[in-house]
């Protein structure tokens, strides 16, 4: 058996074609006509009236905080069990990150300890849609709404999951995309932000590109957060196989699923039915802990199966801890980070592959066990 990345990057003919010719025309690289069509594309996958692409996910998600004009004094409410960009954009508009904790099911924002974070500076909530999951979004809507506060969603890694029929990313104010490589779909790096407000739109387009207007005149500042065309051509390709791809991480994780539901010592998490998961990652929980967690992880690694830690919370990190003095106690959080392992998971993952992991792991107990 080869060894089993933890991520593949899915790539075609049509890809490569689609960069190439961006690259010929030899022009227009920075700002090209294939920026215009892949906003559009996203647009009409989501129903939604803007999208702007951006270099990275955290670049969207720093923008939108600025245009919302959020600022040093503000507070906004973000989970500690996400990838770090999510609290850090808020940092870099000089407000301050509120963790709150997750729930269970989902591993998603817990709706009521977000009720109780919430105070007279509270400007936003940032909730994350992990691992593909829709968290409890409506839940949330309702409270940002009761509390006349913004709903920005991280969707970083869930493009095509639902809640109820509708698609994350369309439930908040604002929401952000990442395209890095391990996403559902991929641009290598790259991000992109919808946004309901016309305002809104115009004033990240200015922050986009160095504060430069239509008419040419630089009329704000502004950051140099462009995706590049060819980046773009690369999304428009890869956006035109999206649900193929979301179909067989699909049919993965079922297979992966069947196959370790008899392992007493690892719990799956089960997804109630009214949400869509894409699965982007695949993920289980060790019973006995942070201690059998990464002795399973090293185990792993030497039968040649790549799988990551994600996330470890962001308030016990040294930057949070040490620099800004952060001593929260997120009781969920840290146990779920403590016992959670991600496993590979990808489109071209295949039968042999994923019995081949559920085999290692089942004789990982066995020898544990012993």
């Amino acid at each position: 058996m080869n060894k089993i990345p933890l991520f593949k990057i899915y790539w075609d003919e049509d890809d490569i074609k689609a960069v190439g010719d961006s690259i010929r025309r030899g022009m227009n690289w920075a700002l090209g006509p294939n920026i215009e069509e892949f906003e559009k594309k996203l647009a009409e996958y989501l129903g939604v009236d803007y999208v702007l692409t951006f270099n990275s996910g955290t670049s969207a998600l720093h923008s939108a905080l600025m245009a919302y004009g959020i600022k040093e004094g503000d507070e906004v409410i973000v989970p500690s069990f996400t990838f770090i960009a999510t609290s850090n954009a808020v940092l870099m508009v000089k407000a301050k990150p509120v963790f709150a904790d997750i729930e269970e099911e989902r591993y998603g924002l817990d709706p009521e300890d977000v009720k109780n974070k919430i105070t007279s500076k509270t400007k936003a909530i940032i909730p994350v849609h992990y691992g593909g999951c829709p968290c409890k979004i409506s839940e949330l809507k309702e409270i940002a709404e009761k509390s006349n506060i913004l709903l920005i969603e991280d969707a970083a890694e869930s493009f095509g999951a639902k809640e109820n029929g509708k698609l994350v990313g369309t439930f908040g104010d604002s929401a952000m995309f990442s395209l890095c490589q391990t996403k559902v779909f991929t641009t290598g790096e790259g991000g992109f932000m919808v946004v309901k407000s016309r305002d809104l739109y115009e004033k990240m387009k200015l922050l986009r590109s160095h504060g430069r207007a239509e008419s040419m005149d630089y009329v704000s500042l502004g950051f140099n957060f462009r995706m590049p065309d060819m980046i773009a051509a690369l999304g428009i390709s890869q956006l035109k196989k999206v649900n193929e791809l979301i179909n067989a991480r699909r049919k993965h994780s079922e297979r992966m699923t069947i196959l370790l539901s008899d392992v007493e010592e690892i719990i799956i998490p089960i997804f109630p039915e009214n949400i869509f998961h894409v699965f982007q990652e695949y993920y289980i929980r060790i019973k006995g802990g942070k201690i059998i967690r990464d002795e399973l992880k090293k185990y792993l690694a030497e039968k040649g199966i790549g799988t990551r830690i994600s996330f470890p919370p962001i308030h016990k990190t040294k930057f949070y801890r040490e620099t800004l003095g952060y001593n929260d106690i997120l009781k969920n959080t840290e146990r779920i980070a403590d016992c959670a392992l991600t496993l590979p998971l990808y489109p071209s993952l295949t039968n042999e592959e994923i019995e081949y992991i559920a085999s290692e792991i089942k004789n990982f107990f066995k020898k544990a066990m012993r």
